[in-house]
């Protein structure tokens, strides 16, 4: 009930209708069932357009799913990358609202077009002049829609508690991590304070990328509105525009890939959402990087996994493959070698197979994970930002170079950093000098620990795989047991409530002690 307290007029009947309807077509996809109690998926064209009616929630979480080939196949998936978030801006009474409420002083603004050049389902750009004359582009978050948001991720959470019992541990616990992670990060990115932490942030760690990022004017920013400078550029799928620049492509995109594997796989700190209308070509070449809304940062062990796993696919080093794998938590420790191997195998056929020039990263990918559907395998969210942004950057390149392909063209440039990316670039000099600083603090954890273990005192720290694996097999062995336990009791009810009754006690009652004692 919180959910319609919250924003009323978004919860009409119709509309509860609606997401539920949706809701459960994702599901019955995810768990490729043709119908449940008479009702049948919405075809892909309608899911599209039910989604774009749903808002700004539900837009953001499809073009999230829309890299999930582990859940849907090629049809819904075509669809579902086909959503953007580019709606009709702000009637004037809440534009009207909403300036007042960014700027309670007073309009701080010597011009202010107020025709926005952009309009997106979180808040709409309009092109504004500063006091001193300092051109500024200045985006303001669309009225109620954090109140939207709060309402939609309660009824969507709720909604998945519904559902999850129908699904796999494996499947639960993947779906359970995308409404996670998109939950976090839509409620970061309707408060615009957290797009300016973001854009200070990313302009720091890159300063010195050759990339140019606005300048914001804090003293203009808050919630509800972020105040830069207006950037200059053509959008980078402006191919003519391009051209007439006598921009040379090839060095475009080769500066996209190198910013990109930097990013996201050198420092694990990227810029997850770079979509043609946040990327654009100044007039001497430069690119910029626009809307920091979705900035994503990778934990050190997942990125180190991350590129371990490809540099083992290059190498065919199934061992460290595997265990890649195993600590992103793409497989289950339980997973059958066999089914690894597989796993294994498909991978390092796409590293080394000189025929792919056809076949795109993506298609690759979303291959790769198509066939884990019915395997004990999840996709960490990680990972999916990953992907997302590759297949992103991919599309990009395929405007510019017809024969353009994501493996063979990104994974040199990986390849060329990976010793860097993993700190092992470093001449042997620096590495003595750093093993011989740490060499005290070495020695006092060793003795530490041989103390430790000589009073029985010393622990063995679980990686989370590790402890999610042995939780999923307590919960297993927990459930049988209780089981047997209510499969004996019933046998003695059934013994003590009618004696007539003792050969089906005694065979319940059997059944029930064969479990506990060779159930697995």
């Amino acid at each position: 009930m919180n959910a319609f307290r919250l924003y009323g007029r978004f919860y009409a009947p119709q509309r509860v209708a609606r997401i539920f309807g949706f809701l459960l077509t994702i599901y019955l996809l995810i768990r490729r069932r043709e119908s449940f109690w008479g009702y049948r998926p919405m075809d892909p064209a309608l899911l599209r357009r039910r989604i774009t009616e749903l808002g700004a929630s539900f837009i953001k979480l499809a073009q999230v799913l829309a890299t999930r080939a582990d859940f849907f196949d090629d049809r819904y998936l075509a669809e579902l990358r086909r959503l953007h978030d580019e709606i009709p801006p702000m009637s004037q009474k809440d534009f009207q609202a909403v300036f007042v409420e960014a700027f309670p002083e007073g309009d701080p603004f010597l011009r202010f077009e107020s025709e926005p050049i952009a309009s997106a389902s979180i808040g709409q750009v309009h092109r504004a002049t500063l006091p001193d004359g300092e051109e500024v582009a200045v985006k303001l978050r669309r009225r109620g829609i954090e109140r939207q948001v709060a309402a939609d991720l309660i009824v969507l959470e709720f909604f998945n508690r519904l559902f999850r019992p129908f699904f796999s541990s494996y499947t639960q616990n993947s779906i359970d991590a995308v409404i996670a992670e998109f939950g976090d990060m839509i409620r970061k990115e309707v408060n615009l304070s957290t797009e300016l932490s973001n854009l200070k942030s990313f302009s720091r760690t890159y300063a010195k990328s050759g990339v140019v990022f606005p300048r914001p004017f804090e003293k203009y920013c808050s919630e509800h509105a972020l105040v830069m400078s207006f950037e200059e550029g053509i959008r980078f799928d402006d191919k003519e525009g391009l051209r007439r620049l006598g921009i040379d492509f090839h060095r475009v995109i080769e500066t996209l890939i190198f910013f990109y594997t930097e990013q996201m796989l050198v420092r694990g700190y990227f810029h997850a959402d770079p979509h043609p209308g946040n990327l654009l070509i100044r007039s001497d070449g430069r690119l910029v990087l626009l809307d920091f809304g979705m900035v994503k940062r990778l934990a050190d062990p997942a990125r180190v996994a991350i590129i371990e796993m490809v540099k083992s696919a290059h190498e065919q080093d199934f061992d460290l493959y595997i265990s890649a794998c195993k600590r992103l938590g793409i497989i289950a420790y339980e997973a059958p070698l066999d089914r690894m191997t597989e796993l294994a195998q498909r991978m390092f056929d796409i590293f080394n197979d000189d025929s792919l020039d056809a076949t795109t990263m993506q298609d690759l990918a979303f291959g790769v994970m198509a066939s884990m559907r019915d395997f004990p395998f999840k996709l960490p969210q990680e990972a999916v930002y990953i992907l997302r942004a590759s297949a992103i950057i991919e599309g990009l390149g395929t405007v510019y170079i017809p024969n353009f392909n994501g493996v063979k063209d990104i994974l040199p440039v990986l390849q060329s950093n990976i010793p860097r990316a993993l700190g092992t670039d470093r001449n042997v000099l620096e590495l003595l000098r750093d093993e011989v600083h740490a060499a005290p603090l070495r020695m006092k954890q060793l003795h530490a620990a041989i103390q430790k273990a000589s009073e029985d005192e010393l622990r063995v720290h679980l990686s989370e795989r590790q402890l999610e694996w042995m939780q999923n097999r307590l919960e297993r062995r927990l459930r049988s047991f209780a089981l047997s336990i209510v499969m004996m009791l019933g046998a003695l009810f059934l013994l003590f409530y009618n004696q007539e009754w003792k050969v089906a006690a005694a065979v319940l009652f059997g059944a029930g002690a064969m479990r506990i004692f060779y159930g697995r």
